[in-house]
């Protein structure tokens, strides 16, 4: 379609020639993401166009036209310099119903006798939302504007209205809200400060996943009979989990206390829901687990804590549901093949790692499911199906987040106590945890924690004195090499593996290094040289 000729003929047509004509253009390019780069400034004056028609007394199809027409051409980053002014900005709040600035909602035709049906209002409202989702997200111009009229404001305005939002109103009024508090970080502490943000959110979160308080941090147990979350209500939970996120990275105070409890008890009736498909549970579960870890960890207690449901004698009289949810998802995230690590695994396991730092009854049910007293001790740890296994084999790998995470959680539920990790790990899997906490000699971390003992098994007993430390098994017996060789001949081997490191040495291939008194790895020739100033000390005295 020929722009030209689509800008001459707008110039003199009227509402119905309008909406026409735009509506051809929008069916042309309904589903065109990538754009003629010589119609740039074609495009530009045709978003000057639409924007001067919306600020015409026009009925509502066209309104909802020419938004369509204006989502279309904010595909392109280049073309968005007319909407991404306060006029614009203002333009398309009041489409959407924000009562963004000083100049509030636009309601010009709620007095007309031949006012448009709610029905027709709510395709503009949604249009032009959308409209606003990309203007935001591809036009840091448009951000600023959005923060100088106030767009944040209207869209809290919209949130105490959220009961009664149709899907989509609801759906692109949380995206909107979740892409300016993700783009404009200094929007987030006015967000929560001025505008109760986050209570608002927690509102609507609680009315979507239709929670039913039985206690002060206690929903009800979902219905196990019930029907699964309606795909709808799942949307729009994710969104408004995405934009608390995104307000819950500042520091919390302690006011905020009672709100953030509140949404750990409903983050915990999220997990135990069920959506209409398992990949969607997933996702929803993920996200959860992303606030979690925003929260404050002395929070984590009412994943445990449900006085009302009840919970086991054997863990306390605490309730583990939730725990075992997370442990479930921390699996299937590990077992995901091309999965990103990083992305996918390693909050499961940040949360599950404070959680257990911080509260003991979760790392002991923990524990028991994922590091159980060892039998079997003639299997390499790192080998096998079993979660231990799992986590072992991530203890080693490439990404060092992945790895360092990895090793944190084994490390916590052992108590941050070395023995306990190399007796389930072996010292070579957890060598890398070791140098990096200054532990190669041994020790514990500087968390305390119960005195309570793990009791070993009567075959870890027994095997104890043949376990390999550094491969964390026993070892099938191997011939030993040099046991039919003579004295000059092991002299001579061991000089020439002497040699061997030298060279090295000198090329700098590799660097022979030593553990300090206190734990960290130095240069051999250092460690050497502290060595024997301590004991130079101690002859002194």
């Amino acid at each position: 379609m020929d722009l030209n000729n689509v800008l001459s003929r707008l110039e003199v047509a009227d509402g119905g020639e309008t909406e026409e004509l735009l509506r051809r253009f929008n069916r042309e390019n309904n589903h065109v993401f990538t754009f003629d780069q010589k119609e740039e400034a074609l495009r530009r004056k045709l978003c000057q166009s639409v924007l001067s028609v919306l600020g015409r007394q026009v009925q509502p199809a066209c309104q909802r036209t020419c938004l369509e027409t204006l989502r279309i051409l904010s595909r392109d980053k280049c073309v968005l310099a007319p909407v991404a002014t306060r006029e614009g900005m203002m333009t398309l709040g009041a489409m959407a119903r924000l009562r963004a600035g000083e100049d509030g909602g636009d309601d010009r035709n709620s007095s007309r006798e031949d006012a448009p049906s709610e029905e027709e209002e709510e395709r503009v409202v949604v249009e032009a939302l959308k409209c606003l989702c990309n203007v935001v997200y591809n036009s840091p111009a448009a951000q600023q504007v959005s923060v100088e009229v106030q767009l944040a404001n209207g869209l809290c305005a919209s949130l105490r209205a959220a009961r009664t939002w149709h899907h989509e109103v609801g759906l692109f009024t949380l995206r909107l809200l979740f892409l300016l508090s993700a783009l404009r970080p200094d929007v987030r502490g006015v967000l929560r400060r001025e505008w109760h943000a986050v209570k608002l959110l927690t509102e609507v979160l609680e009315h979507t996943l239709d929670v039913c308080w039985v206690g002060p941090y206690e929903a009800a147990r979902p219905d196990s009979q019930a029907l699964p979350m309606p795909a709808e209500d799942n949307e729009r939970a994710m969104e408004a989990l995405k934009a608390l996120f995104n307000l819950t990275l500042l520091d919390a105070g302690e006011e905020d206390d009672h709100q953030f409890r509140l949404i750990a008890a409903i983050l915990r009736h999220l997990l135990m829901l069920k959506t209409e498909t398992e990949e969607k549970t997933e996702e929803a579960h993920s996200h959860a687990i992303n606030l979690l870890n925003n929260l404050p960890v002395s929070c984590l207690d009412v994943l445990i804590d449900v006085p009302v449901q009840g919970g086991l004698e054997k863990h306390g009289g605490k309730n583990v549901d939730a725990v075992q949810v997370l442990i479930d998802f921390m699996e299937k995230r590990i077992d995901k093949q091309g999965s990103n690590y990083k992305e996918g695994l390693t909050p499961v396991l940040s949360l599950l790692t404070e959680g257990s730092r911080q509260h003991r009854e979760i790392r002991r049910y923990i524990k028991a499911q994922v590091l159980p007293p060892l039998k079997d001790v003639k299997i390499r740890p790192e080998i096998g199906t079993a979660i231990r296994n799992k986590l072992v084999r991530l203890m080693t790998h490439v990404d060092m987040g992945v790895k360092q995470t990895a090793a944190e959680f084994l490390f916590v539920l052992c108590k941050e106590s070395v023995d306990n990790l190399l007796k389930y790990t072996g010292y070579g899997n957890a060598a890398g945890l070791l140098v990096a906490r200054g532990l190669l000699a041994g020790g514990r971390g500087e968390t305390q924690y119960s005195e309570d003992e793990d009791s070993d098994t009567e075959e870890y007993k027994s095997a104890k004195p043949f376990i390999n430390p550094i491969t964390g098994h026993v070892e099938e017996p191997m011939p030993n090499p040099i046991e039919e060789m003579t004295e000059e001949q092991k002299e001579y081997e061991a000089q020439k593996l002497v040699n061997m490191f030298d060279k090295l040495s000198r090329q700098n291939v590799i660097r022979p290094m030593g553990v300090r008194p206190d734990g960290t790895l130095a240069p051999l020739e250092e460690t050497l040289r502290d060595t024997s100033e301590d004991n130079s000390g101690s002859d002194s005295d």
